[in-house]
């Protein structure tokens, strides 16, 4: 390497912790940031040090900026995650005593639509509520499943809060409904129906590990209108519920035939059926349903018995 190049390099360093000085000394003067409802500027503020400064506990994190600034970053990070931490288990000990979680909701509720639309975003990415849903919830995230997935069945991927909440609204979800989400993973969107409107909600998976996490976390927060069943979609009873949920957990003949197990129900009584991804497209071929708005994969779609 040349002097002058070993000197621009330097330079680049030097200005570089400089900037990352700057960046934290704005941090550390922000005293609002440990308010309880800042949490929107607290977890910015845990995105702005990690883009800052890297993986804080990577060998290579003290190489790249001075090891002093280093580590006061880091005991930033301690001390907003612990405000984090802190806010999380009030709204638990909320939900637990069955107190109004009017807070909590002000924060999941507000600003769900991004484009004026009265609909989220149609993407697939999480935000802010995500990160307060899985705080607040806790759930143990099993280290592998335990059941060898059929090339029909698609890898679990929670559903991003703000489309929770409108399917919640869109299906216009009342006292008597039973709320059933088939492929129900972790057990997020069972878990946050309940937590929010009250109904009465039913989550079908056929992995084991999934279920055994879902329903720890139900337990521990006390949600009694909750349940978690192992089985698969094909062969479990319907009967009783009055609103679907599928969020493209399946494909090909297994999706057919949950369907025409759901079209025998709805000759029983009327159902709705709520799709969110590819599913959509497929749901939105069966004669016996009608969409509620124009079909879209990227967002809540929501389909009555005609």
């Amino acid at each position: 390497m040349s002097t002058i190049a070993g000197n621009a390099s330097h330079k680049d360093e030097i200005e570089c912790d400089h900037d990352l000085h700057a960046v934290l000394c704005g941090l550390e003067a922000d005293s609002s940031l440990f308010h309880p409802e800042q949490l929107r500027e607290r977890l910015i503020a845990l995105d702005d040090l990690d883009a800052g400064f890297g993986v804080f506990d990577s060998e290579d994190s003290t190489r790249s900026t001075d090891s002093r600034i280093h580590k006061r970053a880091k005991a930033l990070r301690t001390q907003l995650e612990a405000a984090n931490a802190e806010l999380y288990q009030s709204i638990r000990a909320d939900i637990v005593r069955g107190a109004p979680l009017h807070t909590f909701l002000k924060w999941i509720q507000g600003s769900v639509t991004q484009n004026g639309s009265g609909c989220p975003l149609p993407d697939f990415g999480f935000d802010f509520r995500d990160e307060l849903v899985s705080g607040v919830l806790q759930l143990r995230e099993p280290s592998e499943p335990n059941l060898h997935r059929s090339p029909e069945m698609v890898p679990y991927q929670p559903t991003p809060v703000r489309h929770i909440l409108h399917l919640i609204a869109a299906a216009a979800l009342v006292e008597d409904d039973v709320f059933v989400d088939l492929g129900s993973g972790l057990g997020h969107v069972p878990l946050l129906v309940s937590m929010v409107t009250g109904v009465q909600s039913l989550g079908i998976e056929v992995q084991a590990a999934y279920v055994a996490s879902a329903r720890e976390c139900a337990q521990s927060l006390r949600l009694s209108r909750l349940r978690f069943t192992r089985q698969d979609a094909r062969e479990t009873d319907l009967s009783s519920g009055t609103v679907f949920y599928l969020y493209s957990p399946f494909n090909g003949s297994i999706l057919t035939d949950v369907l025409k197990a759901l079209r025998m129900e709805s000759t029983r009584r009327p159902i709705k059926i709520c799709s969110l991804g590819p599913c959509t497209r497929t749901i939105a071929n069966e004669m016996w349903l009608k969409a509620s708005t124009p079909p879209d994969m990227g967002r809540i779609t929501v389909f009555d018995t005609q």
